[in-house]
This record gives structure tokens, sequence and C-alpha cells, in this order.
């Protein structure tokens, strides 16, 4: 009796970790975990030079209403090699990804960065703009 019980014991301890195992938790195409969070900002930005020093010469003005981000870097900054760093809301995600260097030598257009929600339903667009310390 002792040993069949040990069987029925082991056969539904194995059923209940084959069900267990089952993938609650959504992931997105980046294996991010997919939360119900709505929350979609950026709290902090940071512009790295190719030595990975700062190159703001302010802070950045971070504007959630407008979705803008102002920074002032200081003057002779090669704007060709910057390494733009974004602290984000809690489950968010940044598009498109950072992976290298960014060109922000082109002040006229600035560039756009689109934060997503932890729920992947809400997007808001920042516009990150460029200006120059003077001599």
């Amino acid at each position: 009796m002792l040993k069949y019980s040990k069987l029925v014991f082991s056969s539904l301890l194995a059923i209940a970790m084959l069900f267990s195992c089952k993938e609650d938790f959504p992931v997105d195409e980046d294996g991010l975990l997919i939360t119900k969070r709505t929350q979609c900002y950026v709290s902090n930005f940071e512009l790295l030079g190719a030595d990975f020093q700062t190159v703001r010469a302010e802070n950045a003005v971070i504007d959630t209403t407008a979705q803008t981000i102002e920074v002032k870097v200081f003057y002779g900054t090669d704007l060709k090699n910057l390494y733009p760093q974004f602290s984000l809301v809690t489950d968010a995600k940044l598009e498109p990804k950072i992976t290298g260097k960014v060109d922000f030598s082109d002040l006229a257009n600035p560039r756009q960065y689109t934060v997503v929600a932890g729920n992947r339903q809400i997007r808001k667009t920042y516009t990150v703009k460029i200006s120059v310390q003077q001599p």
C-alpha cells in the first residue's frame, strides 16, 4: 500500500509541476514582460560623448506634457558620436532601441524616440532637441 501511495503522490506531483510551468506572464518580441502598467514617460535623460563622459552643459529639460527633451551640449561637442541614455518609468521600453552611437548633427531635424508603456498599448513619442552652448 505504501508503495502505491508513493507512486500516486509522485504522479500527482509531476502533473502539478507540468501545469505550473504554463506561461502565465506574456512577453513581447524583445522578451520583456508585458504588464498592466499604463504609465509612459521619460524620467531622466543623459547624453554621453565618445569617451562616455557627459556632454551636457546643463540639465536636460524633460516636458512630459509636450513630450520634448531639450538639452544643451558643450561647444565643440562631436554631435555625430553621442550616446543617449533614457531613464523610463517602470516596465516601459524605448523604440527605436539604442544600440550604439547616434548622430544628432542635424539640429534642424531633431531625433524622435517612442516610449511604450508596460501594457504595450500606450505610445508617446518624445522629440530630443539639441542646442550647442555658445563659445
